[in-house]
């Protein structure tokens, strides 16, 4: 039975994980952690840190220090960084990992998708005078700042840390749920391709299809590679796999 859950947050799913280990065991000891990416932090009704561990030693010292048993890193896809450094603390603790990594988004026959490792490589590849949808993050969208000729549409949650050129348009609001919403949105800017990175999951899937019912260029940044661990790809796979701590439990 483990004693002290860490979750590592940050998605839609995190958000899920908290609330039904709550279900399957009230009073189970939770602590999200979140890295501090966004100021608008949801409350997932658990004792909340934010901010970073420094690195795998101090991830390694906290997991030692909190009495941690059970590892849950539900990162985003492309949150790399901290992915290794649960991997690293958790082998060299022996506290056990589990991550949920949700499956990416796979194009179907008729799309017109371009892989990339990079975003700068994604950058350089757009054709002149393209308009161009970034919904890349607020962190990177400074690398296509350089491309004078892109106008850009950029949507993120909060601004970014650069000032970007005069003739773009910053939308600052999460990604529309309905393809409808999104094929009015592209078709009202003009829009010639979409950059994005395959984060996968439903929550932001509208503006694949707007782009796949537009027939738009989809510039896919492909995920970073990750440290093997025991990783599953949905919620219920996640609470299936958990189900034996949690049997006869008060």
């Amino acid at each position: 039975m483990p004693d002290h859950i860490l979750l590592l947050a940050g998605t839609f799913e995190a958000r899920q994980i908290a609330e039904r280990l709550a279900a399957m065991r009230p009073g189970v000891r939770v602590t999200a952690s979140f890295a501090g990416a966004v100021n608008d932090l949801p409350d997932l009704g658990v004792p909340t840190r934010v901010g970073g561990f420094g690195g795998p030693d101090g991830l390694g010292a906290y997991l030692k220090e909190e009495a941690v048993s059970l590892l849950i890193d539900a990162t985003h896809p492309f949150a790399a960084r901290m992915s290794r450094n649960a991997a690293a603390a958790a082998e060299a603790t022996g506290v056990r990992l589990l991550r949920l990594e949700r499956s990416p988004w796979r194009p179907e026959a008729g799309d017109n998708w371009q892989h990339f490792p990079t975003l700068d490589a994604a950058a350089c590849a757009l054709p002149p005078a393209a308009r161009v949808f970034l919904s890349i993050g607020r962190k990177e969208v400074g690398q296509f700042t350089q491309r004078s000729d892109l106008f850009a549409l950029a949507r993120m949650i909060e601004p970014p840390g650069v000032v970007l050129p005069d003739h773009w348009r910053l939308i600052l609001a999460r990604p529309a749920q309905a393809a409808a919403d999104e094929i009015e949105l592209l078709e009202t800017h003009r829009i010639s391709h979409l950059v994005t990175k395959n984060s996968g999951g439903a929550r932001s899937f509208a503006k694949i299809e707007a782009a796949r019912q537009l027939n738009l260029p989809v510039f896919m940044i492909d995920r970073p590679h990750l440290p093997p661990a025991d990783t599953v790809d949905s919620l219920s796979a996640l609470l299936h796999r958990l189900q034996p701590y949690f049997v006869g439990s008060a």
